[in-house]
């Protein structure tokens, strides 16, 4: 970024910022969702663990999803940026 008062690239910065956050936040969710199931099938599963499982692999779907396709808008942007040499 070469200039940092550019409110383009500042507002890129943002959505790469809020992207990364998204992706942690939504594999974090697939995490907890499988260690959840894991500890299920060990102890068996109760209505509670179900819960647990479901709510966080729909948690991290619905944050996953948006944040990689922002992830994706922002790499294309700034590879664009480059190529037109700014």
């Amino acid at each position: 970024m070469s200039d940092p008062s550019d409110p383009i690239l500042v507002r890129r910065a943002k959505a790469a910022k809020l992207a990364s956050v998204g992706q942690r936040l939504g594999y974090l969710g697939f995490l907890v969702a499988v260690i959840v199931f894991v500890i299920g099938a060990i102890t068996g599963f109760n209505g509670a663990i179900v819960a647990i499982v479901i709510g966080s692999i729909v948690v991290g779907s619905i944050l996953l999803a948006p944040s990689i396709v922002l992830g994706y808008a922002v790499k294309a942007a700034e590879r664009e940026d480059r190529t037109q040499g700014r």
